[in-house]
């Protein structure tokens, strides 16, 4: 015979005071590790919604980044020429030659400064990434010192207004537009003409990179081979969602030290958690032994105490997301090891992440109850009454 839930929710309330400090015990733990995990699932985000996989990205043999990567312009003819191609508006092949510098920018906030990813882009770049939307002003004319920049430069760096300057390369380039890049790694980049920016940066020999539109997945595949076979260009393509896909190793210091905080945490949790199924254990030592007086046997008790465990680790659950719900959303930035320069995403509680939060304490709850309800179960029915 089983013991009713109503009575672990009745012993729960009568000890309102250990049970709100073990809930919030449980809650800072449990926030922590959504916490994390929100941090991990916005930056695969940004990455992993990057890209299209319609695009093949060609970088020197041997790059494992555009910011490293550089090969000679005059073999630009030669990709663009290569069978698969999708056309663009104007019925030429879709690809853009392109190159990516590092700028120092100053926060808005006057916490410092960063690294950002300045793209240099054909005309075609634009074409190439239909899920990026001008927001405000224009797109930059080609050979003109005009930048656009994503919507979370506009907001994080100083000078990065419509109408500002920014000085780099041999002069200044003025803000003619803003940019959503709808959570994508482009979040975190300025764009202009490639010829002025190779020119301003004395690197009219060569692209860091070049793009190129296919029409279907197969010439996707097909392409992506045919670049790296071909010996006359000695370069390498790869689809533009496997490059965005590599750089996740951005997120593994945070996932390292985000799981051994909450680790930690997660072994104070279950000692608060099992110091109060001990204390209501032996509070309770009496009314134990009248319920196996009674008819309820070791079992049923085990799985009580078990269950109220669990209860309680959920109320901590519960408490720990609402804790974090403010979060949700907030935008934050780290350093991507691959290019040198800051990623910016945002927080992202999702269906995943709420769900992983539960199983997690859950677990905890877990583990903090099952010595104190075992000891609760193989209490002496008399020794327990005369206590």
């Amino acid at each position: 015979m089983a013991i009713p839930i109503s009575y672990n929710i009745r012993n729960l309330k009568l000890r309102k005071g250990l049970t709100i400090m073990t809930a919030l015990g449980i809650a800072l733990t449990v926030t922590t590790a959504i916490f994390i995990m929100a941090l991990l699932a916005g930056l695969n985000r940004a990455f992993s919604s990057s890209g299209d996989p319609l695009n093949i990205l060609v970088m020197r043999k041997g790059s494992t980044a555009e910011l490293s990567s550089g090969f000679d312009a005059a073999l630009f003819p030669t990709l663009k020429n290569l069978p698969g191609i999708a056309k663009d508006s104007h019925g030429e092949p879709l690809v853009s030659g392109e190159v990516v510098v590092a700028l120092v920018l100053p926060r808005k906030d006057g916490t410092g400064e960063t690294n950002v990813s300045v793209r240099g882009m054909m005309q075609d770049g634009l074409e190439l990434r239909p899920k990026v939307k001008l927001t405000g002003g224009r797109w930059f004319s080609p050979g003109q010192r005009e930048i656009v920049v994503s919507e979370s430069i506009h907001k994080r760096f100083a000078g990065a207004d419509i109408g500002d300057t920014m000085q780099f390369g041999k002069g200044p380039w003025k803000v003619v537009g803003i940019f959503d890049a709808g959570g994508s790694a482009y979040e975190s980049e300025i764009w202009g003409d490639v010829n002025q920016m190779l020119s301003d940066f004395d690197r009219t020999g060569g692209y860091s990179s070049a793009y190129l539109r296919t029409t279907d997945a197969v010439s996707a595949d097909a392409l992506k081979n045919r670049v790296s076979d071909d010996q006359r260009l000695k370069l390498d393509g790869m689809l533009e969602t496997a490059y965005y896909d590599k750089q996740t190793s951005s997120g593994a210091p945070i996932k390292f030290v985000g799981f051994l905080v909450a680790i930690i945490m997660a072994i104070g949790s279950s000692f608060a958690a099992m110091n109060t199924m001990y204390a209501a254990v032996a509070y309770r030592g009496r009314e134990i032994a009248t319920l196996r007086v009674i008819g309820f046997n070791r079992p049923s008790i085990l799985t009580s105490f078990v269950l109220e465990s669990l209860m309680l680790s959920l109320l901590g659950a519960l408490v720990g997301i609402i804790l974090m719900l403010p979060f949700n959303g907030m935008t934050t930035g780290t350093s991507n090891s691959v290019t040198f320069s800051e990623v910016v995403f945002s927080l992202r509680m999702t269906p995943a992440v709420v769900g992983s939060a539960v199983a997690f304490a859950l677990i905890m709850g877990l583990f903090g109850g099952l010595a104190p309800a075992w000891h609760a179960a193989r209490q002496d029915i008399l020794s327990a009454l005369r206590g």
